[in-house]
């Protein structure tokens, strides 16, 4: 029976300076009802103890894949702003589903849309930036006493269209939230403890890290350490918002992504962060100007990587899926002659510039383990090398054993 249960009192409002609790539930926090009970029980209980709450909510489960999978049955090339319509409808459903199993344990919510929440985009469809957050009516809700469920992932152009944020969109909605409302901390409650120095899955000894510089989150995630969208951690870097990772199954600290008090020089040490991974990484060959190839993919919001020049050019696109790059290419009328199905592995290090060394490492280790690198890039913090697919977990295990086992990481970030 829907309501407050008997014995139990309305939940006061919520009023004064501090401002409201932020959370992130991802789609395996919210993948049945059981743990969308288990969510909104949390939610209560925060509230209930004197704190607003406003929590950002991914689709459940694998339920985006699923309407993924159903435009691809009716179309190949969907119209993006069509897609954007579709795929919004499962943070939607989330929400809607969350807020009755807080009525049901006697609390109040109300669900809002990212366009309701005042979420402003521009109008790149599948891939939009936010231009900016009007949380009047967010704020207005948590002062009324409701908890306040926003759709992670999606806003609304200046047309008045929703519009996608991109695979992960979600921690990114709720960063950016967080930053509106003045809150210092965003707590973002997922399916993994805490981040690791690789993962887990395929290191053993991967460990796990209490503290993790905002710098080092970002090129981690960039290349591919899936616990957090790349875009969320520029957010919390350029509002000054802590990201707390942590366990949405338990109530055990995570990692927290922020500055070290004090750090001096940042980029000023070579130690290594850690090691990600893709075993899904391309390259393609094309026969068209480069300047054609890049607005190709940019007209879809894709992001030409590296170029190796030739008599037909070969490039990536990091973090993209082949189908989607050959539709970009396509609908500019160029052709993809070959493809090359790779995987890559990165290792971060701040401060690589001044400390070549570990570049020289990185590929010493692999010529060891009799790994042969197809191309290799470096930026100032992190060197990634594409490699077969079917070596990427060899090399990750190899990279970390040779340069984060044992590294003594001192203040700057500690280990679990």
């Amino acid at each position: 029976m829907a309501g407050r249960r008997s014995g139990e009192s309305a939940p006061r409002s919520i009023s004064g300076p501090q401002a409201p609790l932020v959370w992130k539930f991802g789609g395996t926090s919210v993948g049945d009802h059981d743990r969308i009970r288990a969510v909104a029980q949390r939610m209560v209980d925060a509230q209930r103890s004197g704190r607003g709450v406003v929590a950002v909510l991914s689709a459940m489960g694998k339920s985006t894949d699923a309407l993924v999978a159903q435009a691809a049955a009716i179309s190949a090339n969907p119209p993006l702003r069509e897609l954007d319509a579709l795929l919004s409808v499962g943070e939607q459903i989330s929400c809607a589903l969350t807020a009755m199993a807080v009525a049901e344990l006697g609390g109040r919510a109300v669900s809002l849309t990212g366009p309701q929440a005042g979420i402003r985009t521009d109008a790149t469809h599948g891939g939009a930036r936010m231009l900016g957050i009007d949380p009047a009516r967010i704020r207005a809700a948590v002062e009324d006493g409701a908890i306040v469920l926003v759709t992670g992932f999606q806003g609304e152009s200046p047309d008045g269209d929703t519009t996608t944020l991109g695979r992960g969109g979600s921690d990114a909605s709720a960063v950016a939230v967080a930053a509106a409302l003045g809150a210092r901390e965003c707590e973002i409650f997922t399916d993994v403890p805490a981040v690791f120095t690789a993962d887990p899955r395929v290191v053993p000894t991967a460990r796990r890290l209490a503290t993790i510089r905002p710098q080092e989150m970002l090129e981690l995630a960039e290349a591919g350490a899936g616990v957090l969208q790349p875009r969320s951690v520029e957010l919390g870097m350029a509002h000054g918002v802590d990201i707390h990772l942590r366990s949405s199954f338990g109530t055990e600290e995570g990692t927290w992504i922020r500055g070290g008090a004090g750090d001096f020089e940042v980029a000023g040490t070579a130690a290594v962060a850690g090691v990600a991974h893709r075993r899904d990484e391309h390259l393609y060959t094309v026969d068209a100007p480069l300047g054609a190839v890049a607005a190709a993919l940019a007209a879809r919001g894709l992001v030409l990587g590296a170029v190796v020049p030739g008599p037909a050019t070969t490039v990536s696109v990091p973090a993209a899926a082949p189908e989607a790059v050959v539709a970009a290419l396509d609908a500019a009328g160029i052709a993809v002659a070959s493809r090359e199905d790779l995987g890559s592995v990165g290792v971060v290090s701040l401060g690589l510039a001044r400390a070549p060394g570990v570049v020289t490492a990185t590929l010493d280790v692999l010529a060891a383990a009799g790994i042969t690198p197809r191309l290799v890039t470096t930026t100032p913090a992190r060197v990634s090398v594409l490699v077969a697919a079917d070596r990427v977990d060899d090399a990750t295990r190899a990279l970390h054993a040779a340069l984060v086992v044992g590294e003594d990481t001192g203040a700057r970030r500690t280990a679990a």
